[in-house]
């Protein structure tokens, strides 16, 4: 217990260490670019600062032009007045618009007699006509509307421009200026000069931070005022001929609550943490992979949990490895902003926090990265393991689902039109509530195709149930009466094979008084062979119990009664074995298995008794593995006997031929010799339990070998056939490979 939580202390070491280094060059990549900058003033949210202060500056200080002097200043010129002429189109388009607006008005007024408000509209509408066709008669008309336009427009930038007074307020009290106007020479500033200072040398001893700025007279509009004020623009501009030349300066004396001495210092703070942070992180992460490389208890851990991980499908590992990366990722931030934030020192424990739960993350998505990598070895392996996957195995029973629907057309075509009415008339019923016709058109379908429908659903679920109940039935042993086949569908189909299943119940009673017969023959056999060896025990005992027997005697009897005994323990388990294998109660433990591999450890396991021996073995296998799910030690004994056989059987001095080929997705295995007793040609009493090729019974065994084989390859869904031609001998093994 002490180590195991030795390991696991020594995994989340390493966990914390990558999570904290993982987070600090996360941190460096993040805020690097800003934090590079020797220091605050030189950033870009400073600069645009900057850049918006100069804008607000020129427009209430530098270019401070009123009200009146800009309506003085206006200028409409030619192009604006047939711009304002043509707005709408020509003056019969204009005059064909005014129209149409008003003469559907005046005779609602007429038709209700009102005529007051008809005349009135009549009015409104003339008097409008009339202006329309004085802009297109006299210029002077249309400059007059053109200064009005514009001295509305006036009015509204200066209302918006007091509406920005407080931003501009906000920038005056921490920036100080020093602005000459090029074209006139006048200085703009609210900076305090002494007669024998210059803006240069003050600027330079009193600020922190100061900067050359140079700007056009209407830069405001670039960054404040927008493109809705185009045609007053040069109104609002005091000299249109020059520009603006100074510099901007942060003074030092400004307090540290001063918003951008608050950032200038959490610059400087910031910078120092991003340094020895990243600096720290750097090392965190290489120790940390490091211990992912070298540390024997992670091994362990990743190894005591590999087997749970990897019972789970692909699709759901993938789907935990996902959440698992991005709750990595937004943990990692999360750190980030705490560490690069504002954060106070009651923060510490929610950092600590998110440090451990980052750990907990990361470590997850990195051991399922190695496990999936592990998995993931080559292209059949990713095959296989999709195979496996949940998404697999729902298309492919979707597909059998389809496929078993479609096995007879006639009954999935009529399914799916069956569903189709079903909806058709869900969805009909819906069209009622629509117009009145809808509902008519829904109840004549259903009266002549709904009922009709109906009553051949419900005649063929009467001949389904009659079905099922002579299925139960015959379940139950009563044969009952055969059911009648009515026309061609696939209940009439099934309702016959129901009755030839009858038949094949009432052969199967047959096969199974045979099976009775059988098993008292069996029973025979078993004594016989069992008698023998007991017979000789019981007397050789009674010989050792009397006495008499010399000393060399007893020696003898006592040897004779061990083999005897082994030769029944032998019976006896063979016996058992069969009897469990007829049952079928047995467990096989299958698992991938190349049968090339296997067949070769099985002849290695004879090797000293095919070279004490004069058969001479001809082994033919396969270039490539032949792979197989099944029960290794189970088929390894059938390899066994049938070598064993070989070796007890064969003709002296003659050949023997095993091969091992694939063929059709099978694999097959056939084991060929000459025998050296007579076989007569009867193949199939070698299935026979208690048969041998030595009828004589000179030979060890029990006669069961074969039928344990057989029971084995019946038991994996594979085929095993004898076959004799004179006294060649032959078994051919059939198995399914993996695909």
């Amino acid at each position: 217990m002490g180590t195991r939580w030795k390991n696991r202390f020594i995994i989340a070491i390493i966990m914390v260490l990558f999570a904290f280094g993982a987070s600090g060059v996360l941190s460096v990549l993040i805020n690097g670019r800003e934090y590079i900058n020797p220091d605050y003033f030189h950033t870009e949210q400073f600069q645009s600062d900057i850049d918006n202060y100069a804008a607000y500056l020129e427009l209430f200080e530098l270019n401070n032009v009123t009200i009146e002097k800009a309506k003085e200043s206006i200028e409409v010129t030619e192009e604006e007045i047939n711009e304002h002429r043509y707005r709408y189109g020509d003056l019969p388009e204009q005059i064909d618009n005014i129209r149409i607006q008003y003469e559907s008005r005046i005779q609602e007024a007429k038709d209700i007699e009102n005529n007051d408000l008809a005349k009135a509209l009549t009015d409104q509408m003339n008097k409008k006509i009339e202006d329309i066709t004085k802009n297109f008669e006299n210029d002077e008309h249309v400059r007059n509307k053109v200064v009005k336009e514009k001295e509305e427009k006036l009015e509204k930038f200066f209302k918006e421009k007091e509406q920005q007074r407080d931003s501009y307020d906000f920038y005056q009290d921490s920036f100080t200026y020093y602005f000459k106007d090029t074209a006139t020479g006048e200085v703009y500033t609210n900076l305090t000069l002494s007669k024998n200072e210059s803006p240069d040398e003050v600027m330079k001893k009193e600020m922190i931070y100061h900067t050359e700025y140079t700007m056009d007279k209407d830069y405001f509009f670039h960054f404040i005022v927008g493109g809705e004020y185009d045609g007053v623009d040069e109104a609002l501009v005091a000299t249109p001929s020059g520009y603006f030349k100074g510099q901007i300066g942060l003074a030092k004396n400004l307090p540290d609550s001063n918003i951008f001495m608050e950032q200038y210092n959490h610059f400087k703070q910031k910078q120092m943490v991003l340094l020895i942070y990243g600096g720290i992180a750097v090392l965190a992460l290489i120790s940390a992979l490091i211990g992912f490389r070298k540390s024997r208890a992670l091994s362990e851990e990743i190894k005591r949990w590999e087997p749970l991980f990897n019972k789970m499908p692909i699709d759901l590992q993938i789907t935990f490895l996902v959440f698992s990366g991005i709750g990595s990722i937004l943990a990692l931030f999360l750190i980030n902003d705490f560490l690069m934030g504002y954060y106070s020192a009651t923060q510490v424990i929610e950092l600590i926090i998110a440090l451990l739960g980052t750990s907990v993350l990361c470590g997850l998505t990195i051991i399922q990265l190695r496990y999936l990598a592990i998995e993931w070895k080559d292209w059949e392996s990713a095959i296989a393991i999709f195979k496996g996957s949940l998404i697999y195995r729902a298309s492919v029973s979707l597909k059998t689902s389809l496929q078993e629907a479609f096995l007879n057309r006639s009954t999935g075509t009529q399914l799916f039109v069956v569903l189709a009415l079903i909806f058709g008339m869900g969805l009909g019923s819906v069209a009622m509530f629509i117009h009145p016709v809808f509902a008519l058109l829904y109840v004549l379908i259903l009266v002549f195709a709904g009922v009709p429908f109906v009553l051949l659903l419900i005649r063929r679920v009467g001949y389904f149930n009659r079905i099922v109940e002579t299925a139960s039935d015959l379940a139950s042993g009563q044969m009952g009466e055969d059911l009648p086949v009515k026309g061609k569908s696939v209940l009439a189909s099934l309702a016959g094979n129901i009755n030839i299943l009858k038949q094949g119940v009432k052969t199967s009673l047959s096969e199974q008084a045979k099976s009775e017969r059988l098993k008292t023959e069996l029973i025979t056999n078993v004594s016989h062979d069992l008698r023998t060896p007991l017979t000789s025990i019981i007397t050789y005992t009674e010989l050792l119990k009397s006495g008499e027997a010399s000393e060399e005697d007893r020696s003898a009897y006592i040897e004779i009664i061990d083999r005897k005994s082994k030769r029944l323990k032998v019976l006896i388990e063979d016996l058992f074995e069969v009897s469990k294998m007829a049952s079928g109660n047995i467990e096989l433990r299958k698992q991938r298995v190349d049968l090339v591999q296997l067949l070769q450890q099985a002849l290695a396991e004879h090797d000293n008794a095919i070279k004490e021996s004069n058969l001479l073995f001809r082994v033919t296998t396969t270039n490539d593995p032949a792979i197989a799910n099944v029960d290794g030690q189970k088929l390894w004994r059938v390899f066994d006997n049938l070598i064993g056989n070989i070796l007890k059987y064969s003709l002296e001095h003659s050949r023997v031929y095993i091969a091992i080929s694939k063929a059709k997705g099978q694999a097959v295995i056939t084991f060929k010799n000459v025998s050296k007793y007579e076989l007569d040609d009867q193949s199939e009493e070698l299935y026979e339990r208690f048969k041998r090729g030595d009828k004589s019974r000179h030979t060890d065994g029990s006669g069961l070998g074969l039928a344990i084989a057989k029971s084995i390859i019946d038991l994996h869904e594979g085929n095993l056939e004898i076959d004799t031609d004179g006294d060649l001998f032959k078994v051919s093994i059939s198995l399914k490979l993996e695909e």
